[in-house]
């Protein structure tokens, strides 16, 4: 048992500082956190801290109120979890043990709040420290669920289940390692998942609730550990599912929801069984969060073939309670009825939601997989506590996010009923279609407005079932468009947006009956006295822009006309919608852009709004990207434009790099502002080509090179990704101005394509950059051809690694592939001694790739080391040569470069003069048409 105590005058002192940190006397505060600084170098300040987190009592000599007292010990908690998280190997292990000695106490607090702060404290600690340096904490929190001492109160069992859980999430892994020794096995989870199934059988519904949560941390891993257990899990599931508690019952449809994602063959002989539940819990109208966690249970079916098929005979159950639920509940009806025209009311920053800019795209493909919340959609627990126990905030930093913005139950059964329509089609249809006659033209507009929700659901799987119904159809539509209820305007647009491709691709005359009505109907309530219908008029006419994509360019004067009327009317908000259209217009219907007058009418509205706009804003970001796609589609039409946009991005590069060194990490800037204005950057580059871009790069101040090597290294993988994709562009157009910096650049690319070395063979994301690396780099080898030699041997092993390796995207190995064949124009004495091993593994990552103008470079410069050492290409010639075979009789014609089409002929001869029967030996072992498509492509 520890002997420490406090001493009562530094406690005191301790604790009255702690109090004032929570204050919101900010004099107050600042000298609270002074003093807390001056205190967190004593060596027993985590020992304070913990033993006010333990102890509600406070010593009667310090005379605070009981809520001064739980601020201090709340703020207690917070530090404390904090100084383990950042100094946990600077605490002597005293304080050490004395911590883990009285935290549990906290666990029996009667203030919930304290119990959570115990909880993430607990938890902090074997994160921090591992699960030997507290080999018991387990078996102690388990014997505090079991409650089997009847003394302890019912809070203790609530708050000990509420800490395993938070450790089943931040351990799980470290939870199903193996720290046994002397061959014997020895898994923390082996012991407590049985645990946390055993106490799914209690009385308490909080601790069967927080059991099942933390059941379903380990079921997406399909961990060994936990598979054996699942038929037990699911009777268990089976017993829960009558449960009196809504929480139990959530947890219940969330755990058969998991285990239908990693085990479906143990969902299948109960489907019947789970459907009647799971529409039985989406009809709950006391718990509309019970209700969605059922809902999503269809949408988990639907992604998998062969659940989504063993719906089908349910079908007529399922679809009608997906168009019930779709109806806006009485509470929202009564907020949403009557909305009145706000068009001139200007937002409110909680309306504005931020904008995160999306990353240049890496050449050749490769993704980044963005992760799932492991646990559902409605949180991880069932109080839904936070880590810290801090005051809850939203994760964009504003607390009232708005209802329609959030994920509920409407949005589930639509999303549910869009997926079940992709596979089943017309049985989808004709249950719905009895709901949508009695409903569409419905006196009440919540029903009305629903009903339109579902013909919008629907569209993508079963267009062909409604392309008869569709003239009528978008009649109908485009009349509800003037319903004097905003959001029945507001989800007809977004429903006639999903329909427009089968006007778009209609006839002359169909075109000009149904398509033109749609788009100048969205085009008008886009101009809407309502800022919501404005905003879906707009996504509703950029999914009309996706999908009529180039029919669009007869209609751009008029788009243009309407999309200059809403620069001028516009909120923020709505702002960032605009900029989408515009740039899916430019994206789709580029050309027309350039038409006489149609540039300076857009560019004089953006540039109107750019002047605006601060470095600072956020709405920077999607104005900054808007414009990088106009540059690209106007071309050379946007030099007169180019000029002050270029010299402004390398502005905000500077100043964001600037505030980057300042801050030395902390508080670092947005570094959105760095990836948008380098994919800017790259339009105009690519916009202006090598004829005009060269006088931009050169006027540039600060250097856009020098600049551009700071970006190149960046810690954040976005801004890398982007950076080598400028990279390239300005080898292709502004070589002679990068040449100078060559050293420095060819240094961080080297070090860049080492996967292994940046850690990518962990986090796939940065693969993209890896990707943009690989292009940048063939793009410099082409143009400095023999420079290259000095680096040629530190990049073939780089990218050797890459070409080989089976684990990492193929994209990334054909990417590779490119670029050793690149490299070789220039160097083909340096790769040409590692050719046999090189080349089986590049055909094969070639083959992938359609002939382009890179592929074919890449070939000039293989043919080139083959030349330097042909004796090594003995295994892999035949195929060489049915490579070569598929090239085209006119793929070489595109080339200037006579030496191109020269170094197939070259390859050609040679191999006439060291094999015998060359031409026989063609014919012996390819295809008559491939040795015909030799003949006539480079024979």
């Amino acid at each position: 048992m520890m002997t420490w105590q406090p001493q009562d005058e530094p406690l005191r002192q301790l604790v009255q500082c702690l109090r004032d940190s929570l204050s919101g006397d900010p004099s107050a505060q600042k000298n609270a956190e002074l003093m807390l600084k001056r205190a967190s170098e004593s060596p027993d300040f985590t020992n304070y801290l913990a033993y006010l987190v333990a102890n509600p009592q406070q010593p009667a000599a310090f005379g605070l109120t009981t809520e001064s007292y739980h601020v201090a010990r709340s703020a207690a908690a917070i530090a404390l979890k904090n100084n383990i998280k950042n100094s946990y190997k600077a605490i002597p292990d005293p304080n050490k043990t004395y911590v883990r000695s009285v935290i549990l106490q906290g666990l029996q607090d009667p203030n919930i709040q304290i119990r959570n702060y115990s909880g993430s404290v607990i938890t902090e600690v074997m994160r921090q420290g591992g699960i030997m340096a507290w080999p018991h904490l387990l078996a102690s929190l388990i014997s505090l669920v079991e409650n089997k001492q009847e003394n302890i109160p019912l809070r203790t069992q609530e708050g000990a289940m509420s800490a395993l859980l938070k450790i089943c999430e931040d351990n799980k892994r470290a939870l199903d390692r193996d720290y046994g020794s002397n061959g014997a096995s020895e898994r923390p989870l082996t012991f407590l998942f049985p645990k946390l199934l055993e106490f799914t059988s209690g009385t308490n519904p909080i601790v069967k609730a927080t059991a099942l949560s933390a059941i379903n941390v380990f079921l997406p891993d399909k961990s060994p550990t936990v598979m054996p257990h699942l038929d037990a899990l699911l009777m268990r599931l089976f017993a829960l599912a009558s449960d009196p508690s809504n929480e139990v019952r959530k947890y219940v449809c969330r755990s058969f929801l998991r285990i239908a994602e990693i085990s479906p063959e143990k969902i299948l002989p109960h489907m019947e069984g789970l459907v009647n539940y799971t529409i039985l819990q989406q009809q709950n109208q006391e718990d509309e969060d019970l209700a969605l966690d059922a809902a999503e249970f269809w949408l988990c079916l639907g992604e998998d073939k062969n659940l989504c098929q063993a719906l089908g005979p349910y079908l007529d159950r399922i679809v009608p309670v997906l168009l019930e639920s779709m109806v806006w509940s009485e509470e929202d009806q009564f907020r949403l009825e009557g909305e009145q025209e706000d068009a001139e009311q200007e937002d409110r920053p909680e309306d504005i939601k931020p904008a995160f800019a999306t990353t240049k795209g890496a050449r050749l493909g490769g993704n980044a997989n963005g992760d799932v919340d492991e646990n559902g959609a409605n949180g991880v627990g069932p109080d839904d506590d936070l880590d810290e126990g801090e005051i809850e905030e939203s994760d964009d930093g504003y607390e009232d996010e708005d209802p329609e913005d959030m994920w509920n139950l409407r949005k589930c059964s639509a999303a549910a009923l869009d997926v079940l329509a992709s596979v089943f089609h017309q049985n989808v249809f004709e249950i719905c279609l009895p709901y949508l006659k009695d409903n569409l033209n419905h006196p009440e507009w919540p029903k009305r407005e629903a009903a339109v929700l579902a013909v919008g659901a629907i569209a993508d799987g079963c267009m062909d079932v409604v392309q008869p119904h569709l003239p009528d159809l978008t009649q109908y539509l485009l009349s509800v468009l003037g319903d004097k209820e905003a959001v029945v305007r507001q989800i007809t647009c977004w429903a006639l947006g999903r329909y427009s491709g089968w006007a778009a691709h209609l006839e002359d005359a169909g075109r000009q009956q149904y398509f033109v009505p749609v788009m100048e109907a969205l085009l008008t309530k886009m101009l809407d006295g309502n800022k919501r219908v404005q905003e879906a008029a707009a996504s509703g006419f950029a999914n009309l822009e996706e999908k009529a994509k180039t029919k669009l360019a007869p209609y751009t004067p008029v788009i243009l006309q309407q999309f200059v009327k809403c620069f001028k009317v516009y909120k923020d908000r709505n702002m960032y919608i605009l900029y989408d259209c515009i740039q899916t217009l430019a994206e789709y219907a580029g050309p027309s852009l350039k038409e006489p007058g149609q540039a300076d009418i857009l560019m004089t509205a953006l540039l109107t709004r750019w002047s605006e706009v601060s470095d600072q804003a956020r709405e920077m970001f999607p104005l900054l990207e808007c414009l990088s796609y106009v540059a690209v589609a106007l071309a050379s039409s946007f030099a007169p434009f180019a000029e002050p946009i270029f010299t402004r991005c390398i502005s905000i590069i500077s100043q964001n790099l600037e505030e980057t060194y300042r801050s030395q990490g902390l508080d670092s800037p947005d570094k959105d502002f760095l990836v948008t204005s380098l994919d800017l950057l790259s339009g105009i580059i690519q916009a202006l080509g090598a004829d005009q871009s060269p006088q931009l790069v050169s006027k540039s101040n600060p250097n856009l090179f020098q600049l551009l090597a700071f970006c190149m290294k960046d810690a954040h993988v976005d801004v890398r990704q982007s950076a080598y994709a400028l990279l390239g562009d300005c080898a292709i157009s502004t070589f002679p101005q990068m040449q100078p910096y060559l050293p420095t650049i060819m240094e961080l690319l080297i070090i860049q394509l080492d996967v292994h070395v940046t850690g990518y063979m962990a986090e796939d994301q940065g693969f993209p950059v890896v990707n943009n690396a690989c292009w940048s780099l063939g793009e410099i080898s082409v143009r400095q051809k023999e420079g290259m030699a000095d680096y040629a041997d530190a990049i073939l092993t780089k990218l050797a690694a890459i070409l080989f390796n089976t684990k990492i995207p193929e994209s990334l190995n054909e990417n590779a592939a490119i670029a050793i064949g690149r490299l070789g124009i220039g160097c083909p004495d340096n790769l040409a001694p590692h050719l046999a091993q090189i080349a089986p593994a590049w055909l094969q990552a070639i083959s992938r790739v359609s002939w382009t103008e890179e592929k074919i470079h890449a070939f000039w410069g293989f043919n080139k080391v083959i030349l330097c050492n042909p004796q090594s290409m003995e295994k892999s010639l035949i195929v060489y040569f049915a490579e070569v075979s598929t090239m085209g009789g006119n793929t070489l014609s595109i080339f200037r470069d006579a030496a191109v089409k020269e170094s197939f002929g070259q390859v050609i001869a040679q191999y006439r003069t060291l094999v015998p029967n060359f031409d026989d030996v063609l014919r012996q072992n390819l295809t008559s048409e491939a040795v015909e498509a030799l003949r006539v492509s480079v024979m």
